[in-house]
């Protein structure tokens, strides 16, 4: 028997809990005997709930602020791309079944056009081009 595949939103509200874990060697940008925070789909959508309508953050500043946070030296950044791609596609689905713009995670914010993690939904590109031009952001 097939298993139904999970919606968007379901993957964003899977029980989770972040971890904070010691890694020996290196790995992509982080140094090897460093602390990286492995987070949760809901922590990067609470991260983005705060940030100001006209204001933008790149994912590097996300990954260093969630750091900071919960005492870790670095933010996973393999991580960071699914869970901002959860994020973005759960508030999306959300968008598309009536939920007004004004609640759903500003992922247009933090995801940049140009960048890989925008590449890979699967909605139309457009959106996020449109909500960055109505608050005066770099498209």
């Amino acid at each position: 028997m097939a298993t139904k595949k999970q919606t968007w939103n379901q993957k964003l509200e899977k029980e989770a809990s972040p971890k904070v874990k010691h890694i020996e060697k290196r790995f992509v940008d982080i140094p090897d005997n460093s602390d990286m925070l492995v987070a949760t789909p809901k922590i990067f959508e609470e991260y983005l709930r705060k940030i100001k309508p006209g204001k933008e953050v790149t994912i590097k500043k996300v990954r260093q602020d969630l750091a900071k946070k919960f005492k870790a030296d670095h933010t996973c950044p393999v991580t960071t791309g699914l869970f901002l791609r959860i994020v973005a596609e759960a508030n999306y689905e959300k968008f598309q079944n009536g939920t007004p713009i004004s609640e759903i995670a500003p992922f247009w914010r933090a995801i940049d056009l140009k960048s890989s993690i925008a590449k890979k939904l699967s909605f139309p590109l457009d959106f996020i081009k449109e909500m960055r031009e109505k608050e005066g952001l770099t498209i």
